[in-house]
């Protein structure tokens, strides 16, 4: 068995990404017609670091700035929130070696929700974020807490926390 990876190695391994390729087949079902761009890992992590303090993004808006970047009509979800959990672990090897990392609790899921895949859970990504000011609603579903999401999420997008 083959040593593991680190999360930093698999952030610094671009596959041939990105890529642009046209939506055919089961994926025009999904998603229409026109072109698709799969992101490098680098560059939703370069864009993640690009989150200043006070403000948050959403995956979401990360795959709307990659696919308007790449000339593409949309940027691949599934890949973008993976690459997005690449980073967030990478940026924590980066912090425990001694390193500033990327403020990746700043990045939220669709609808402003925090993501309990990152380092630390849920409830390390709902403190890092009410530590900068940010108000956190519980996230209900089938009638239990199952998150937190930030209120207010169009303001935090475009304006600084008070």
């Amino acid at each position: 068995m083959g040593k593991r990876k680190s999360w930093s190695e698999k952030l610094n391994e671009d596959k041939g990404l990105p890529r642009v390729a046209m939506i055919k087949g089961k994926m025009a079902r999904r998603w229409g017609e026109g072109t698709l761009v799969i992101p490098s890992p680098r560059e939703v992590y370069e864009i993640m670091k690009s989150v200043p303090e006070g403000r948050v993004t959403t995956i979401n808006e990360i795959s709307s700035a990659l696919a308007m970047r790449h000339g593409a009509t949309i940027c691949c979800p599934i890949n973008t929130c993976i690459f997005a959990w690449i980073s967030a672990n990478a940026s924590e090897e980066e912090r425990v070696r001694g390193g500033g990392g990327i403020p990746y609790w700043r990045t939220l899921k669709l609808g402003g929700v925090v993501n309990g895949k990152y380092p630390g859970g849920i409830e390390a990504q709902r403190e890092m974020l009410e530590r900068e000011g940010h108000r956190l609603a519980p996230k209900i579903s089938k009638g239990r807490t199952v998150g937190y999401a930030v209120l207010n999420l169009a303001e935090k997008l475009h304006e600084p926390a008070p």
